[in-house]
């Protein structure tokens, strides 16, 4: 990775520096591996609630009556009465079971819920208990109704992103519009976009000015004002007036596309406490058919005076007891609520085995620049010396910062304001750590470092200059320095409070920046401790120490800004990158992007994976001890088929309906 380092100013005793930091990377995480089960409901898709609620009207329809003339129609010819209503509503209800556990069967796949639920059934059809069958597959269906209603209200907050896919650009060729696929844009072309229109690809506002909602992006609801020269994005919208963009991103670059990859395409990473589940019951479901197959054939052989047709009812009342679907239905979408909730508060967490993580963060190291301070930097001060005055240091500024993008040479640019003709820069070079040489006007002019200063052997007096600067010399002569300002986010300061008061122990800052500057943030901040000075190369060696000191269970986080961060991000427990209104390779590296840019959303990413955990945990604790409960009273011969399907079904609905609290 080609770096582009500046000074801020460093001790002439250690010689350390200070540097620019670079926004490029490429790291990939994929993102969420939905929890597949045999109910085969399309849960990527829309909900059609019609199309649900007929076939269940349609039950209901056979299923009531039945009920009601139970007896009559039982005590028709050989009950033909009976099965004439209840076998028809018993297909209606449970034929998507039937064909899941049938074609399971076919596959070697013996023990999983739908095997459960169709032994259980067709033996209670057997022995004649058909309105028990139907209730357990009826009130399944129910079930699997409303967790489709769960999942399509905890996708709507991930799928609002969808929503916001630009459909169409206005470009504009030979002075008129006409209407095109944003993929068939090309860089550098001219698009318009009138009031109430989404912003189709990133660019820069050549004309006119503006108000565009950026909530699709940030999850934040305030307009942002954007003039001429500022860099839109796609997927913004369009409030007030016509903006003429010119186009700087490809469609499939910008950071909206990468998002709607990341939603449609990724599979999410499973959590500890999901593969548990799912491993739990794989071995769990194959004991609860032995001890039912027990229950019925043993009992009968060793307890006096038991009826054969009792105890097989027993068995299977304990089969629908038994069934795990609560948990591999509630579980799952318990961490995808807590998924869905983040994303509604701007918080895009790649998968639930991060919220997971996040639930044992002890430490979170911040980056500086761009992460507690805003990256916004002006010219605040200009000192010249050795002959040269504040107008030519500026202008031999401007010229060495003429091939840059970095935040800190547009300051400088902005600041002289004039046009640079970048013939007259010649041998520009990069010099990593240190900061940048080239020749003006047949001059060798260097900005960078006080490191710099002493690499080159240039004799100044002052190393201890407090704030972002940048020296200059020319020709082997120090001819001053330039003072640059960042100012702190506005939330930053509560950021750091929010996450002591919610027991992380140790908050690290980690900083380019040289040790006085460092101090004096960490200071204002509350922030523990702290590292200056430090290249990319040595952020890693800092996070590889803190890890080895976070504890046997402890875990780190780290916060950047998404610009040069990358090995930072990908060697952290949890990476949580800045990724609101600039750097797109922070969606591709970081494990949560944190959409608005604000510090205070790490505290509210733990505290969503906190919630999550304790919903998640609430579901297995209730689900297991109501199914214990029951499992005796069956096998006492307490409880009846219907209560099999309360702690069954009845368990699930409850299960499901608290996971959705994660949203909230």
């Amino acid at each position: 990775m080609k770096q582009k380092l500046h000074s801020e100013s460093s001790s002439c005793c250690n010689g350390e520096h200070n540097h620019h930091e670079n926004h490029n990377h490429d790291h990939n995480h994929t993102h969420d591996e939905n929890h597949n089960h045999d109910h085969n409901h399309d849960h990527g898709g829309e909900l059609n609630l019609k199309n649900e609620i007929l076939p269940l009207v349609a039950i209901l329809s056979l299923y009531v009556p039945g009920v009601i003339f139970e007896n009559q129609l039982h005590n028709t010819f050989y009950s033909i009465g009976e099965y004439l209503l209840f076998i028809p509503a018993y297909l209606l209800s449970g034929w998507s079971v039937l064909k899941t556990a049938g074609r399971n069967i076919l596959k070697g796949k013996l023990f999983d819920e739908t095997f459960l639920m169709t032994v259980a059934t067709l033996g209670a059809i057997a022995i004649h208990k058909l309105p028990e069958a139907v209730g357990v597959m009826l009130f399944y269906k129910i079930g699997e109704l409303f967790q489709d209603i769960a999942v399509s209200r905890s996708r709507s907050s991930i799928k609002a992103l969808l929503e916001v896919r630009p459909d169409y650009a206005n470009i504009q060729i030979e002075g008129e519009l006409k209407k095109v696929r944003p993929e068939t844009v090309n860089i550098g072309d001219i698009i318009v976009v009138k009031p109430g229109e989404k912003i189709p690809l990133d660019g820069e506002i050549i004309d006119g000015n503006s108000q565009v909602d950026t909530s699709a992006l940030t999850g934040e609801s305030v307009p942002r004002t954007v003039r001429l020269g500022e860099i839109v994005l796609a997927g913004m919208i369009n409030k007030m007036g016509v903006l003429s963009i010119r186009v700087t991103k490809l469609f499939d670059d910008s950071a909206i596309a990468k998002i709607l990859d990341l939603v449609q395409n990724a599979k999410s990473k499973k959590a500890e406490t999901e593969k548990f589940i799912t491993k739990f019951a794989r071995y769990y479901t194959p004991i609860v058919v032995f001890i039912s197959l027990a229950v019925a054939l043993l009992a009968p052989l060793f307890i006096s005076g038991a009826s054969s047709s009792e105890w097989i009812y027993r068995a299977l009342i304990l089969l629908v007891i038994s069934c795990p679907c609560g948990l591999v239905i509630s579980i799952p979408l318990g961490y995808f609520g807590g998924v869905g909730g983040a994303a509604r508060r701007g918080i895009l967490v790649k998968g639930s085995t991060f919220l997971d993580t996040l639930n044992a963060v002890n430490t979170v190291v911040f980056d500086k620049t761009g992460t507690l301070t805003k990256g916004v930097f002006k010219v605040v001060k200009i000192v010249a010396l050795n002959g040269y005055n504040e107008t030519e240091l500026l202008q031999l500024a401007a010229q060495v910062e003429s091939h840059s993008n970095h935040p800190i040479a547009q300051s400088i640019l902005k600041a002289y304001g004039r046009k640079i003709d970048e013939f007259e820069v010649r041998d520009y070079e990069e010099i990593a750590g240190y900061g940048i040489r080239a020749k003006v006007e047949n001059r060798v002019v260097i900005a960078g470092s006080d490191r710099l200063l002493h690499k080159e052997n240039i004799a100044h007096d002052n190393c201890q200059l407090e704030g972002t600067v940048v020296h200059l010399g020319v020709d082997n002569i120090y001819a001053g320095y330039i003072v640059i300002a960042d100012e702190l986010k506005e939330d930053a300061r509560h950021a750091i409070q929010a996450l002591k008061r919610m027991g992380v122990e140790r908050t690290v800052m980690l900083t380019g920046d040289n040790q006085a500057i460092a101090s004096r943030i960490a200071e204002q901040l509350g922030i523990d401790t702290y590292e200056a000075d430090l290249l990319p190369e040595e952020k890693v060696n800092a996070i590889e120490k803190l890890l080895s000191t976070a504890g046997k269970h402890g875990k780190v986080a780290f916060v950047g800004d998404g610009i040069n961060d990358a090995p930072v991000i990908a060697r952290a427990d949890v990476g949580m990158a800045m990724g609101g209104l600039g750097s797109d390779a922070a969606i591709e590296t970081a494990d949560i992007v944190i959409m608005t840019d604000a510090p205070s959303k790490v505290a509210e990413a733990i505290q969503i994976a906190r919630k999550t955990r304790q919903i998640v945990w609430q579901n297995i604790g209730f689900a297991l001890g109501i199914k214990a409960v029951f499992i005796g009273l069956g096998i006492l011969g307490i409880a009846t088929m219907w209560e099999a399907v309360f702690a069954d079904v009845g368990v699930a609905l409850l299960a499901i309906l608290n996971a959705t609290r994660a949203m909230k």
